[in-house]
């Protein structure tokens, strides 16, 4: 009962503290509450993000600021067509004396104290480069100098550009997956806060900008920890464990539940659907949001708060509907949600 009572003490101090992280986020990334609730949930289930956007939105202030509320060391890396694996480890050059000299590339500069780490424009860079970042996520290690490099506490966030096509990879199922969250990042709908990001001073040097966020609010080193008992500490009945597993198979098989997509051959629509590790990555994240709501147990409301941007990436349309897959999957998941009744 002891131990029950120091958790609960935990979880409620944790969360004015996560409460506190997204009030300073939202100090200077206007017009983004739900990105940054999402981000937030994304950061106490310890799960990486990409994130989707037109240029010029926010989305590196976004990630500067959370890395810095968060604590901890933050790098980033830009993508593009002759970026090698090699790159995100070392740094060979010429010293001023001459002679070559190895420096640590951004994954190594930080050592274990690495936090955030940024890849921006992932879809520029090599399949290669794809497989390196994949160790990282699935396993925060990478192989170098003839040892194991370890980052405890790393979370990777990247970006990918969706206007261009010319000299870009798809990223692959797999390291698509390994993504906790796909997050859409778009201008602010709010006029208020359009007019400040254009016209306020304020918001011209981000640089400066940055300085209004408190560094430190969350302590990485503790986040793992954090994460454990929000797992264990927030409970789903048995109710909403079939709710959740109704809604996967309505989305492997939505013909069979009465789904429809206007202009979408049902039959041949779904090439492959969530996987196990897809929906257990729901079912966290969904614990999380509830915890931030103050309940110690999911509702259905929390399962759906999250689950276009956990699951809808792990949907795989047949590749003549792919062009065209953001607006049909988000249709898909709205009928999912329609004709699986919640309880």
């Amino acid at each position: 009962m002891r131990l029950v009572r120091e958790s609960d003490s935990i979880l409620s101090d944790w969360r004015d503290r996560a409460l506190r992280f997204e009030g300073e986020i939202g100090k200077v990334v206007l017009g983004q509450a739900r990105v940054i609730r999402l981000l937030t949930i994304a950061t106490f289930a310890r799960g990486h993000v990409l994130l989707e956007g037109d240029v010029g939105v926010g989305k590196t202030t976004l990630l500067r600021a959370l890395a810095r509320a968060i604590g901890g060391s933050f790098e980033r890396i830009e993508g593009t067509i002759d970026l090698m694996p090699a790159d995100l480890i070392y740094h060979a050059h010429l010293g001023e004396d001459g002679k070559p000299r190895i420096d640590p590339g951004p994954l190594l500069k930080q050592g274990e104290d690495l936090s955030v780490f940024f890849f921006n424009e992932i879809n520029r860079a090599r399949p290669q480069v794809h497989s390196l970042l994949l160790r990282l996520m699935a396993e925060r290690s990478v192989s170098a100098f003839n040892r194991e490099y370890h980052f405890p506490h790393v979370q990777v966030f990247a970006d990918r550009n969706r206007v261009e096509r010319e000299e870009t990879f798809e990223l692959p199922a797999a390291a698509r997956d390994r993504f906790l969250m796909e997050v859409q990042v778009g201008t602010p709908a709010d006029d208020a806060a359009r007019r400040s990001l254009v016209f306020d001073p304020r918001f011209h040097n981000v640089d400066v900008l940055l300085r209004d966020v408190e560094a430190g609010v969350l302590e990485p080193e503790a986040l793992e920890t954090v994460a454990r008992i929000i797992q264990i500490g927030i409970h789903a009945s048995p109710t909403l464990e079939a709710y959740v597993l109704a809604l996967w198979d309505a989305v492997r098989a939505p013909q069979e539940h009465g789904i429809a997509v206007d202009g979408v051959d049902m039959g041949r629509f779904i090439q492959g659907g969530a996987s196990p590790r897809g929906l257990s990555y729901l079912v966290r994240a969904a614990r999380v949001r509830a915890w931030l709501e103050g309940r110690d147990m999911i509702v259905p409301e929390d399962v759906r708060a999250v689950f276009p941007e956990v699951m809808a990436h792990r949907i795989f349309v047949d590749p003549v509907y792919e062009l065209r897959r953001e607006r049909l999957v988000g249709e898909l998941i709205a009928g999912v949600f329609a004709r699986v009744p919640a309880p």
